[in-house]
């Protein structure tokens, strides 16, 4: 059976393997289609991975349907200080040589009073960043500007620790937080702190914008994803009443509710979704407007972005597993648990991928000899489900921001998808990780002030890490789908061709441009010293 199992895959169209196919699973006296052993084992792993992509992919149509039902419910401030609060801006950073003075230079624009403003910088850098960041400071601080320079020689806790020690420091009632990467505009505390006025409020989250969306493919990729996340899933989760969490910047906290729920911890890589759901379980009401904007700069290089992506999903994975008991043994409403269970548990999907991809070929031979009529009815609602609810949500999300001109940058929506797919490997080891405890370093994103399309990040140093085993995984995964492309092609079976296509583009695109792009980067750092070496030895010696 498996001889002719293998002879089918090499050779679809070949008329013996087909009749010593049909021949293994007919049954002799009734002449009809008979499953055996060998079938049920790539078809339950096979359903079983499609229906549990499939809960996921309604569970967005769910999101969707939240957001579109309760957006009118967007909040504003019942009403404003009439003596405005002491505030603390804390900007952490480690190692940002190019974007720090940036976001000093905004930082110093806040049109808060300045009598009620304390800036702190977080600085944990081991390179100049600390010389740059330093020497901003005490040049704003003379002009007036009251900002404080901290370095810590450590960095226990990450970043979380670092927000810790500043908090300890802290003169303000209120504390907003602004990454390295992002340019905080002038009005955005006040815009903010208003809404502190009713008591129960502990967080007030802006929306992210973006400096370099247009500035390749994969940030107009980048921007669409958290376009979405943004919109559908902040939107639909706050505005129904459910939980949603603080995204780590542009946004401000009461500093009684960051004490209240038991402070930074350092137990996870996303310390601003674990602080988040502690702080709701404890009763503190958060608010999310999406007309406070901040703009930000989105990675522009393969592995940086693969490794912002992969800390989330191994972060998130580490908030399931320490707050989801909390919340099921709460008094919360159900809806509130479910969504928080599918908010915290949605990485998973990343390692079904992994396995569906791998079990896509056997499992669509099996099919295709059941018949049609079989794979109407059962798989292709289950495609669609787990699938389709993607477009479905982005579209939704690039309507309600860009009403005029949505259509343009829906063309990017089927590049999504496959780089979404093409996340796959990288986002599974992650949650694999988390799931088996296994602990890991906070690795930031390099931010390298890329802000127009001609600027290049390539001659710009940082500490490279090692490419590792994933790209290579990839590109193998990709000549995979391209066998199963052509062998879809050559069984007729043409409705899939495009499904597997964005398999073969996802997992291309991620490997090449991983394995390409670092040693471009090195090439265009090593020139500089190449032609100074060239010249050097072309000059007499004295």
């Amino acid at each position: 059976m498996m001889a002719s199992l293998f002879a089918v895959m090499l050779v679809p169209t070949n008329p013996v393997a087909h009749y010593f196919y049909l021949i293994f699973h007919k049954d002799p006296f009734r002449g009809i289609y008979q499953p055996n052993a060998f079938d049920l084992s790539i078809e339950i792993p096979y359903f079983t991975i499609l229906i549990l992509l499939s809960i996921y992919g309604l569970h967005r149509y769910c999101l969707t349907y939240l957001y579109l039902k309760n957006r009118r419910r967007a909040p504003k401030p019942a009403k404003e200080f009439a003596d405005l609060p002491r505030i603390t801006v804390q900007l952490p950073i480690y190692n940002e040589r190019y974007v720090v003075e940036r976001l000093l230079e905004a930082a110093s624009r806040f049109d808060y009073p300045r009598d009620r403003l304390e800036i702190q910088v977080l600085d944990d850098s081991t390179d100049e960043t600390r010389f740059l960041a330093a020497r901003r400071a005490a040049e704003y601080a003379q002009n007036g500007v009251p900002i404080t320079y901290l370095h810590r020689d450590h960095r226990r806790g990450f970043k979380a620790g670092a927000l810790e020690e500043g908090l300890r420091r802290a003169k303000g009632d209120f504390i907003a937080i602004f990454d390295a990467d992002f340019v905080p505009p002038p009005d955005i505390l006040r815009r903010m702190v208003h809404y502190f006025t009713d008591p129960r409020v502990g967080m007030v989250q802006g929306r992210w914008t973006w400096i370099n969306q247009d500035y390749s493919p994969l940030t107009q990729v980048e921007a669409i994803m958290l376009d979405g996340h943004f919109i559908v899933e902040h939107g639909g989760r706050n505005f129904s009443g459910r939980f949603f969490n603080f995204n780590g910047t542009a946004g401000m906290w009461r500093r009684a509710t960051i004490e209240d729920a038991g402070g930074w911890q350092h137990d996870t890589l996303t310390e601003d979704s674990d602080l988040s759901y502690r702080a709701q379980l404890r009763g503190w009401k958060f608010i999310y407007d999406p007309t406070i904007t901040c703009p930000s700069e989105l990675p522009v290089e393969m592995n940086s972005f693969k490794t912002q992506q992969a800390r989330w999903a191994k972060g998130l994975i580490q908030v399931a597993k320490k707050t989801l008991p909390e919340v099921w043994r709460s008094d919360q409403p159900l809806a509130i648990k479910l969504e928080a269970t599918f908010h915290l548990t949605s990485n998973l999907a990343y390692p079904l991928m992994v396995a569906f991809a791998l079990i896509l070929w056997p499992a669509m031979i099996v099919r295709f000899y059941q018949g049609w009529f079989q794979m109407l009815y059962l798989d292709f609602p289950l495609f669609v489900a787990s699938t389709c609810t993607v477009s479905g949500f982005y579209i939704v999300a690039e309507r309600e921001l860009y009403p005029r001109d949505w259509w343009k940058r829906i063309i990017y929506v089927p590049f999504l998808m496959a780089t979404g797919i093409g996340l796959a490997v990288s986002n599974a080891k992650a949650v694999i990780e988390a799931l088996a405890g296994k602990p890991s370093e906070f690795v930031r994103t390099p931010k390298y002030r890329v802000e127009a399309h001609l600027e290049s990040w390539e001659r710009k140093k940082y500490v490279r890490r090692k490419i590792g085993w994933i790209p290579f995984v990839e590109l193998a995964l990709a000549a995979y789908f391209l066998m199963v492309t052509r062998y879809a092609l050559s069984a007729e079976n043409y409705l899939t061709a495009p499904f597997l296509a964005l398999f073969f583009i996802g997992y291309a695109y991620m490997g090449s441009m991983s394995l390409l792009q670092t040693p471009l980067r090195r090439l265009w750092t090593a020139l500089p010293s190449l032609a100074a070496a060239r010249v050097g030895r072309a000059e007499p010696v004295t």
